[in-house]
């Protein structure tokens, strides 16, 4: 059994991860901001812990993460004003790597999108740009973090149910489920060779724990 804490856990995917994580014996505590969420997120069987990391600094967010084995940051600003997306998707999410790093929780999960990167070829002038921009700052801080980091990039995402099957690679035409993401991110903590992979995927004809698998580092 792990101690996993899910960053965002209010959050489609986050809630779903809980669950899983859960199902697999695992105590997880979820993080999210709004106290309105506590049963839906207790549901899930986490431990419900009402934080919003936006305003808490890094040392206040480690004094939450002591004690666990893994952070998963799903959380994000949601399409917001580009003021509060570079808020959270990037100033956050580094105080929440900073904050891993101070409490000893070296394993560290980021679910970010197909095609993140610096390189990401977002037009300034499209709505799409600062979420674009955020992520590429926060992974390549993670890459050059000391944790041991993998970073998740679904493409498009949908509320289908889950078929527990993807295809891993970049520039993919396609879209994958809210919930096989969860699974695929619930099976990246079960193998430690994904650790220092970027992991890119949309639904397809593999089952999610062999795809995973030849993703990971002998």
């Amino acid at each position: 059994m792990a101690r996993v804490a899910i960053i965002g856990g209010h959050g489609k995917v986050a809630l779903q991860l809980a669950k899983d994580l859960a199902a697999n014996g695992h105590q997880v505590s979820s993080l999210f901001r709004n106290p309105d969420h506590v049963s839906e997120v207790a549901a899930t069987g986490a431990d419900p812990v009402v934080a919003d990391v936006e305003k808490l600094g890094a040392q206040e967010i480690a004094e939450l993460l002591g004690g666990h084995d893994a952070v998963v940051w799903s959380a994000g600003a949601g399409g917001g004003s580009p003021e509060r997306t570079y808020a959270v998707d990037r100033d956050a999410a580094i105080r929440s790597m900073e904050a891993a790093e101070q409490a000893g929780v070296k394993r560290y999960v980021m679910v970010s999108y197909m095609g993140a990167g610096k390189d990401h070829g977002v037009d300034p002038e499209n709505g799409f740009y600062a979420y674009a921009e955020a992520k590429a700052a926060a992974d390549e801080h993670l890459r050059r973090s000391g944790l041991d980091w993998t970073i998740l990039g679904p493409s498009a995402l949908t509320d289908d149910p889950g078929t527990g099957r993807i295809s891993t690679g970049p520039a993919q035409d396609g879209s994958v489920s809210r919930a096989d993401v969860a699974a695929v991110a619930a099976e990246v903590l079960e193998q430690p060779g994904t650790v220092g992979q970027f992991i890119e995927f949309i639904n397809g004809q593999t089952p999610i724990r062999d795809a995973v698998s030849s993703q990971a580092t002998a």
